[in-house]
């Protein structure tokens, strides 16, 4: 059996960008697409390659209020659908905070508000697999102590309205 280290070194690594994406904690794909993936960085909005990481567009300057992107997920019954739930959750000293959930019907190209902007900082969203317009977002509040809208929150009309569940 080969040694971990021959295995290691032998790698060759390359840097593929994006060159402004920054640290990401959110990145979502479709099985019927394999070579198109959505990341979401804690600084940087929403990038998408359509060729397996070789090249990274933005795409969602010029859409959303903050920058700070927490999850990202892509409708398995419509890949088209994406939502991205914004503010990092992974709380450290330097934590962005964002301003609710988006919406794209059109893989990436636009984007609509969807409201919970006091949330603040939201570590999952989830589609359900069969109806891109049941969705639940994992939201963290405040991150530096108790707040009232930190909790689960489902929506069966596509964001147009929230329930805390």
């Amino acid at each position: 059996m080969a040694d971990i280290r021959t295995l290691v070194e032998g790698l060759h690594w390359r840097q593929a960008g994006p060159f402004r994406g920054g640290r990401s904690v959110a990145v979502a794909g479709h099985t019927s697409q394999p070579l198109t993936y959505y990341f979401g960085a804690c600084s940087g909005g929403v990038w998408k390659t359509e060729d397996g990481g070789a090249s990274w567009l933005n795409v969602s300057d010029g859409y959303f209020r903050t920058a700070s992107v927490g999850a990202v997920a892509v409708a398995e019954s419509a890949p088209n659908v994406v939502y991205a739930g914004m503010g990092e959750a992974c709380i450290r000293g330097n934590v962005t905070h964002g301003d609710g959930v988006y919406r794209s019907d059109d893989a990436g190209e636009s984007w609509r508000h969807l409201g919970l902007e006091s949330t603040l900082h939201i570590a999952r969203v989830r589609v359900h697999p069969h109806n891109a317009d049941l969705v639940y977002v994992a939201a963290f509040g405040h991150a530096f102590g108790p707040h009232e809208d930190r909790g689960v929150y489902r929506s069966a009309d596509g964001g147009a309205t929230w329930d805390k569940v």
